[in-house]
């Protein structure tokens, strides 16, 4: 199991990687391709040419973890880009892994929570009981 460390990122390599390489070149390939650091506690996703196989490189603290997913027919959709590497979301990985053209999806519109940035700490806005927030009468009861 793939673990995300907290402030991870996921990169995808935009460039296809060959299939043979194991953990050591595939490190090798987010040193120098992709300029990244493997230890870093980022997933770095790496497609073949045909783009019916693709790794996931970890650092998972203590050694390295290389998952592979190979698909019996069809291929994955990848994103498309200029840079070596793209960064995606945890949803939008899982979107890849399912099959899922991430490109093609389209958001839809949900609520997000709005935090005022002058009192990220005020009980009143950490308060979910509260019904009028940023007010003084509204604080969390001990």
């Amino acid at each position: 199991m793939l673990t995300l460390l907290p402030g991870g990122r996921i990169l995808v390599a935009v460039e296809p990687a060959d299939g043979r390489r194991g953990i050591d070149s595939l490190a090798g390939v987010v040193r120098s391709a992709l300029n990244g650091d493997p230890l870093s506690g980022d997933l770095f996703v790496f497609r073949t040419r045909r783009a019916d196989k693709l790794k996931i490189l970890a650092w998972m603290g203590d050694g390295f973890a290389l998952s592979l997913r190979r698909l019996e027919k069809g291929t994955f959709a990848f994103p498309a880009a200029t840079d070596a590497s793209v960064p995606v979301t945890p949803t939008q990985l899982a979107m890849i892994l399912g099959g899922l053209d991430p490109a093609k999806a389209r958001e839809r519109r949900r609520y997000k929570l709005r935090r005022d940035s002058r009192y990220p700490d005020h009980p009143a806005v950490l308060n979910p009981a509260c019904r009028r927030p940023m007010t003084s009468t509204c604080f969390a009861r001990s």
